[in-house]
């Protein structure tokens, strides 16, 4: 890779990688940092990549693992937003429909939230998302089914009609 190729990935898959980091950590800031950390990263040590979805699924990667490291450290606990209604309004290009919806897939498990934002958010196949997350695809799937369903249920608790 040459040095533009970090600045390309950012260029081309930047909002992609905040949005999976601020799907996955509900707060934009952190979401940022981790992006940050995400093609820093790939600048400080360049990858060989075979083609552009591997490349994207390199960055993906990252930024789920940085956001799980995130998760597990202490900073977490420490840190709370100073504004909470100010958090919630900035959505990272998201719908506000999709805004509502991603905050429930945030309150979901890790596991399943990550692989409901890949398959409807960034379109990945279950065979692209095993890949991606290094699972098999049956694991995938089983994730998806039960991370639509506990979905299913948090938005009928609020009140949507969910049609199957």
């Amino acid at each position: 890779m040459n040095d533009n190729s970090a600045l390309y990935a950012f260029n081309k898959y930047g909002d992609t990688v905040l949005r999976m980091a601020f799907a996955i950590i509900g707060s934009y800031h952190e979401a940022e940092d981790i992006t940050q950390e995400v093609f820093l990263t790939l600048h400080a040590k360049p990858q060989d990549f075979e083609n552009e979805e591997h490349m994207k699924a390199w960055l993906l990667r990252s930024a789920i693992n940085r956001c799980k490291n995130y998760k597990k450290s202490s900073r977490i606990t420490k840190n709370s937003p100073l504004d909470e209604t100010l958090e919630n309004t900035l959505s990272c290009e998201f719908t506000e429909r999709d805004n509502e919806i991603r905050e429930k897939i945030e309150k979901l498990p890790e596991k399943y939230a990550t692989v409901i934002f890949l398959y409807y958010f960034e379109e990945y196949s279950i065979k692209e998302i095993a890949n991606i997350l290094s699972k098999n695809e049956n694991t995938v799937s089983s994730l998806l089914q039960r991370g639509r369903k506990k979905l299913k249920t948090e938005l009928e608790k609020e009140g949507y009609i969910y049609e199957t």
